[in-house]
């Protein structure tokens, strides 16, 4: 892949790993796939700095089918074949479990996050990962602090690197300085085969998400530089003038 574009992200992306020490010697990271622009765009520019690193690590890209009728999981399939990377797609009962387990008035997409996320799991232990790396770019970072201070009154985003709940791997995200508009762009120009995850409630849960898209859009009309000052507040954090009263002295400087 060439282009000024893919340059811009592989150079982001090669930042990030380098900032916050995602990728290390020895690693074998399982890449979540879903069939999206994100994923793709992901385990694309990941495998390019794979090429050109000055330490050895591998990729095993990983696409988990949930079952929603009509997802596509061959036209990914295919995609990862064609490209010559070690994959493994999972079929689970996912959708089955949600229907019957989940109850009325509660997230459709909480659910179906954490099942795929125990699937991720154990699929990096089946597959010797100790890393898994995730497609979440910069817009997803920021749209996420504001969702968590508008709607549930926490100050919290993601990380860029985070152990997992199992304890045993570490999860990373590496397109954490990518714009979404740049992936949009790259994976138009690559004519990544998109497929919809098929989900029964996609395009209703996410109206929230949508309001803070359009929210940070009109605001960054008045500053261009508007989305990167949000990632960098994420990295400035001053506990001194914040009103958690867990804060320590210590963590407050006092004596």
């Amino acid at each position: 892949m060439q282009g000024s574009l893919f340059q811009r992200i592989k150079r982001l992306t090669g930042k990030a790993v380098g900032d916050f020490n995602l990728i290390e010697e020895g690693d074998r990271i399982a890449v979540g796939v879903s069939g999206g622009k994100d994923s793709y765009t992901l385990l694309h520019v990941l495998d390019a700095l794979r090429r050109r690193a000055p330490i050895k690590y591998e990729l095993v890209a990983v696409n988990v089918d949930s079952g929603f009728p009509g997802f596509r999981k061959e036209v990914v399939e295919k995609h990862l074949a064609d490209h010559g990377f070690e994959y493994r797609v999972e079929s689970t009962n996912c959708y089955e479990i949600i229907e019957e387990k989940r109850k009325p008035g509660t997230s459709y997409c909480s659910f179906c996050a954490r099942l795929r996320r125990g699937v991720l799991y154990t699929l990096a232990d089946e597959l010797g990962c100790n890393k898994i790396a995730l497609g979440h770019h910069l817009d997803d970072f920021i749209e996420t602090l504001l969702l968590n201070q508008f709607y549930v009154g926490s100050l919290k985003a993601m990380s860029p690197k985070l152990a997992a709940d199992n304890g045993r791997h570490t999860v990373i995200r590496p397109l954490v300085y990518v714009e979404e508009g740049e992936i949009i762009r790259f994976s138009r120009e690559q004519q990544f085969p998109i497929v919809c995850c098929a989900c029964p409630v996609c395009g209703e849960v996410d109206q929230k998400r949508q309001r803070m898209k359009g929210l940070i859009r009109e605001l960054a009309t008045e500053n261009r530089h508007l989305k990167k000052s949000m990632l960098t507040a994420l990295g400035n954090v001053q506990p001194r003038h914040l009103l958690d009263k867990n804060l320590t002295d210590f963590d407050l400087g006092l004596p």
